[in-house]
């Protein structure tokens, strides 16, 4: 069965065939604005943050307006919420959770995981932090402080992690390979193969 023999399908069909009538949108935008969001990788975002790591202009940028650091990049972010990117330190670790939904930063990071969106993982984030961390074997410092940080509709985050210690004087792309997803998510940090 294809998605057009379902009910949801024709339901979709028929509310893009509506937006196109009413000149809201016309199929042209509805299928560039799928391929960006298909597109859309954790290695968009993990190039952000190498780039952060070198390049301390971007790294203002990105803290101030993630989606223009994005843009800077070639990243599309028309129509998206704003990004907000936090950025985490010795003393302070930043950890993203969307509590009502999935609301999740696509354009940088793509399509959210299945354990972010899981009603554990939203319930646990904000109960039970440390408890999240340690089942994706992150430690940090006793002195760390753990900031949930809940993303929305309105507005997105995604975490800048820390730069590992060794990495000094690798280019963007093998720093880039360091990152994951789980790094600009919180659930993780960058580890040294």
């Amino acid at each position: 069965m294809t998605l057009l023999e379902t009910d949801s399908g024709r339901l979709l069909a028929a509310l893009r065939g509506l937006l196109a009538e009413k000149g809201i949108t016309d199929r042209a935008e509805i299928a560039e604005r799928i391929a960006v969001t298909d597109a859309a990788t954790p290695e968009r975002g993990a190039a952000m943050v190498a780039k952060a790591w070198v390049d301390p202009g971007f790294r203002a940028l990105m803290l101030a307006d993630g989606a223009q650091a994005a843009e800077s990049l070639g990243i599309p972010m028309r129509g998206m919420p704003p990004l907000g990117v936090l950025e985490n330190t010795p003393d302070l670790h930043h950890l993203v959770v969307c509590t009502l939904c999935s609301c999740y930063p696509r354009a940088v990071l793509g399509y959210p995981p299945f354990w972010f969106k899981s009603t554990s993982y939203r319930a646990r984030a904000v109960r039970d932090p440390e408890g999240v961390l340690a089942e994706w074997g992150t430690v940090l410092p006793a002195s760390a402080t753990i900031r949930v940080v809940d993303s929305t509709a309105d507005y997105r985050w995604m975490v800048l992690p820390m730069r590992p210690e060794g990495t000094d004087g690798w280019s963007e792309e093998r720093l880039a390979a360091l990152v994951r997803e789980g790094d600009m998510i919180g659930v993780t940090v960058p580890q040294l193969a």
